[in-house]
């Protein structure tokens, strides 16, 4: 068996190349949305808003959420250089995911009005435990 005398010297030449400044170009973008979201999220917590405003806020950080996760999914998980029939196998099951937990909250929700309108029983501890959470709310801590 032979030995090898000679020694390979590996090299690595890092040059920034055009695809550097995209990926900083990203992370901004990413930075400032994040710090919007944050901004709306101490926003709502902090005021007392009517509640079609909180439901528009929150519909605004969900909005800018699924963006975040468009361009992290679309760069990052390098989804965006994909053919279009790769990309269709995540993000049909991903929408059926999200319609699954959509329909599966309502379904909960209808069954505890139901619940609720047939069962005097459980319409009258709904109504106790929700007056204790605002007397805990509304009473100062000590």
């Amino acid at each position: 068996m032979e030995q090898h005398t000679t020694q390979s010297e590996i090299t690595f030449h890092h040059e920034p190349k055009e695809n550097t400044r995209h990926i900083w170009r990203i992370y901004w973008i990413l930075l400032v949305i994040t710090i919007v979201e944050l901004a709306l999220g101490f926003l709502v917590s902090e005021t007392n808003f009517p509640d079609w405003v909180d439901l528009f806020i929150k519909g605004v950080i969900v909005i800018l959420s699924l963006a975040k996760a468009f361009y992290i999914v679309s760069y990052f998980m390098h989804l965006g250089d994909e053919i279009r029939n790769m990309i269709m196998t995540i993000v049909v099951p991903l929408f059926l995911f999200v319609w699954f937990i959509t329909a599966f909250l309502w379904d909960g929700n209808s069954y505890r009005m139901m619940r609720n309108r047939y069962d005097t029983y459980y319409k009258e501890t709904t109504i106790q435990t929700q007056e204790q959470r605002s007397d805990t709310a509304t009473r100062p801590l000590d």
